[in-house]
């Protein structure tokens, strides 16, 4: 377990590290409207598919606390309204929809007391929480055993406790092998243009006594062909049911390499990550961020006023994956028939 809360609910408020600080400053922002947890998820003040999906069911639930509906009708209205705010905060990572589709399932169980209803909604956005740390850690577990002893494993992005509800996915895998007493060194890529992996993902496994070491983005070529990485392992923002993956931008680049140089490319990631309505991952829609995350780091202006493209995400195909590591087990090829069999 990491020794910081990504996110915790306190006192009818959402608390969160601000991931845009790390690892220079460790403060807390303190989310006390629903807009501010949308405005958070934004900003990338939490960041990361499960934390995001765990940010939406809170700020569901600190929205409906805070409105002063008293009807039944009026309540489930403003409910849906919030749920609509948070849901159009940010389009690619899927737990997000799911997080607010379970929290308005909750409307739907017959109360009739709106105080009541908001307190199951806060109980439910609690669950989620809890639920997302439990299954990080059967994650960790069943992609534990693909890890053998003496392992350098790369990962890209950040898919640790800073983007989960506090053990991480890909992280987790790793957390839980070292925990087992395999003595692994992690290699994380800077992961431009935001800085996941050099702000987020070292700063966490140097916390927590996991030996890594920190590249640019663009050397990942060069220490495979040194035979320098036994495995590859990362998360997901979604996952397509023929097992297409959306990630952070420049995956797709990593897993040609490793196919290339035969080095295991696993995906961690819950079964909520999965979107079995998405058919491949030509259907998944793309994040387009800000100019000023490629020219400028830091505030600092690093490049002149031309045109600038910056998609968050990019589609790596099921062919170049080894396996998807799920809270339910290892899930192999071919991904269309054995991912259709998992609990939705």
């Amino acid at each position: 377990m990491s020794s910081f809360n990504t996110i915790e609910w306190k006192e009818d408020r959402v608390v969160m590290i601000d991931q845009t600080k790390l690892p220079g400053e460790e403060t807390y922002v303190v989310c006390m409207t629903y807009e501010d947890v949308a405005d958070a998820i934004k900003r990338m003040v939490i960041r990361g598919a499960p934390a995001i999906g765990v940010a939406a069911g809170m700020g569901i639930a600190l929205g409906a606390l805070k409105t002063g509906a008293k009807d039944k009708d009026d309540f489930i209205s403003e409910v849906k309204r919030i749920s609509g705010v948070i849901l159009g905060t940010r389009p690619t990572a899927v737990n997000l929809s799911w997080a607010v589709k379970r929290m308005l399932r909750v409307l739907d169980g017959g109360e009739s007391d709106v105080g009541k209803m908001k307190l199951r909604l806060v109980e439910e956005a609690r669950d989620i929480l809890e639920e997302d740390i439990n299954t990080c850690k059967r994650i960790g577990k069943a992609g534990a055993g693909l890890i053998k002893d003496n392992s350098v494993i790369l990962t890209h992005c950040n898919a640790g406790a800073l983007a989960t509800g506090g053990y991480g996915t890909a992280l987790g895998v790793i957390r839980a092998a070292v925990e087992e007493g395999k003595n692994i060194k992690v290699i994380a890529t800077e992961t431009r243009p935001f800085l996941q992996g050099a702000r987020l993902t070292a700063w966490e496994l140097d916390r927590d006594g996991i030996p890594v070491s920190l590249i640019t983005d663009n050397m990942v070529g060069y220490i495979m062909s040194k035979g320098m990485v036994d495995a590859v392992v990362l998360g997901a923002d979604r996952i397509a049911r023929n097992g297409d993956v959306a990630n952070k931008i420049g995956t797709y680049t990593i897993s040609v390499l490793a196919k290339f140089h035969n080095i295991p490319f696993y995906v961690a990631a819950p079964i909520s990550t999965i979107d079995f309505d998405c058919p491949g991952g030509e259907s998944i829609p793309i994040e387009e961020r800000s100019s000023l995350e490629v020219t400028h780091i830091s505030g600092i202006k690093i490049a002149p006023d031309v045109n600038v493209f910056n998609p968050a995400f990019d589609i790596t195909p099921n062919e170049n994956i080894s396996s998807i590591i799920t809270e339910k087990g290892v899930i192999g090829k071919p991904f269309t028939v054995n991912l259709s069999k998992l609990p939705v």
